[in-house]
């Protein structure tokens, strides 16, 4: 699906100090109209309304959303004396896990408000008549109530004992799987709600929200600002649980060897597709420890600096980029395409864009992506057992990546702790 023929107008300008957009955080100044989000730390990009719309599905959704976003640039009159990463032209992507049969997606909302080194601008992009909408009250969803997704607990545990029987002969290393939970709430769902209490709760996550799918991501899939690119790969978790307190759960990580090998393939699977791209490409010796409100985990580092070629023929735009390395090992597994067939096998359910590429990318070729974790898929209609009609649904998501070693009872209450940001953050926790 196709948006926007006509020709748009990109403006930015920067907030001045005694606007009252300037000082406010900038979850709070979105209205309840197609939102979107991309914050971390108090910095990022939020958006409202649609001004373009493009979706796509199949093998070729990042090269047809990129051609996309090229031609739509290449028609927009642009005034920009702002010049930052996320200014001008600007558009929040979400694309899905695999070609099949997921539903890609770009918007180009009406309006953005970012802060980047402390400065804070707007940027309209059409008519501009959305900029100055005050926000509703943020409201609350009511009483939460938790039931089976397409695969349950049970299910999911089945999945995983299946996958280690399997892995070694089939010649698999890692495979990625995951569960989903439905939640159901007695008034209408507010994606702000979400938005507000993930970033209080994960300030050093990416709070997101593109068509629905919100969520706080702690790891960075790509960042390309001008000719260098960074990413944040995590693999390798622990959680406190009776006798691992958390004091004691990043030594243990760190001294874990199916978590080290675990991390391990992610790392190398990211760097192996990213080098073709790279004059320079830098990677830590150790990875280090994040540690999150609900787990930890560990996380490399990565810094690469684009090469002439890759640079100057518009093949390491972020979208094609993006299309190199994912899935990682991170998301997917080792082999990669034997892991992702095996995914579909054991989940027997749609993972949309759950795990696939999420961010933002502008007009200069600078953007961010995180892969979609943490997350839920709001839905935009009442749940169907809903008697009212008044209440709302999202689907949350929440995987593991399993080696020959795993233990399926442990993966499944892993699973449980990466619910934890989510289910939180619909139960009003800050």
């Amino acid at each position: 699906m196709v948006t926007a023929s006509r020709r748009l107008v990109a403006r930015t300008r920067v907030l001045a100090p005694d606007d009252p957009r300037h000082h406010r955080p900038l979850p709070d100044l979105l209205p309840d109209d197609a939102v979107v989000s991309w914050v971390r730390d108090g910095e990022g990009l939020v958006g409202w309304g649609t001004a373009a719309r493009f979706e796509t599905t199949g093998p070729d959704r990042f090269a047809e959303c990129d051609a996309w976003w090229h031609r739509l640039c290449g028609r927009m009159d642009v005034d920009d004396p702002v010049g930052l990463p996320g200014c001008g032209p600007l558009a929040f992507a979400s694309v899905a896990f695999t070609a099949e049969p997921g539903r890609s997606v770009l918007v180009v909302p009406e309006v953005v408000i970012g802060q980047r080194n402390g400065v804070r601008w707007v940027t309209t992009i059409g008519e501009g008549t959305a900029e100055h909408r005050e926000p509703e009250p943020v409201r609350h969803p009511g009483t939460v109530r938790y039931s089976d997704g397409q695969l349950s607990a049970t299910g999911y545990r089945q999945a995983v004992a299946e996958a280690v029987r399997r892995m070694r002969p089939d010649g698999i290393r890692k495979v990625v799987l995951a569960h989903d939970l439905l939640a159901t709430t007695s008034e209408p769902l507010d994606e702000r709600f979400l938005l507000v209490n993930l970033a209080a709760r994960y300030p050093n996550c990416w709070t997101f929200a593109v068509d629905g799918l919100v969520g706080a991501t702690p790891e960075l899939l790509l960042e390309r600002i001008g000719q260098e690119v960074r990413s944040r790969v995590l693999a390798g978790t622990a959680w406190p649980r009776p006798g691992h307190p958390a004091e004691r759960l990043a030594a243990e990580l760190m001294s874990s060897a199916k978590n080290r090998y675990e991390h391990a393939y992610a790392t190398e699977s990211l760097a192996e597709r990213l080098q073709p791209f790279c004059s320079e490409l830098v990677l830590p010796d150790e990875p280090e420890v994040l540690r999150l409100r609900n787990v930890v985990h560990l996380a490399t580092n990565v810094w690469g600096k684009l090469n002439e070629t890759s640079a100057g023929n518009g093949k390491a735009s972020l979208l094609r980029l993006a299309d190199a390395v994912h899935p990682t090992a991170a998301v997917g597994g080792t082999p990669t395409d034997q892991a992702v067939r095996m995914i579909d096998e054991l989940e027997g359910m749609d993972r949309g864009r759950y795990t696939g590429p999420v961010g933002w990318i502008d007009g200069s070729g600078n953007g961010e992506f995180g892969l979609a974790l943490r997350c839920a898929q709001v839905e935009p209609t009442a749940a169907p057992d809903d008697a009212d009609g008044r209440g709302g649904r999202a689907r949350l998501f929440a995987g593991c990546g399993i080696v020959s070693d795993s233990d399926p009872d442990l993966e499944v209450a892993e699973a449980a702790a990466k619910f934890l940001p989510v289910r939180e953050a619909l139960e009003g926790l800050r």
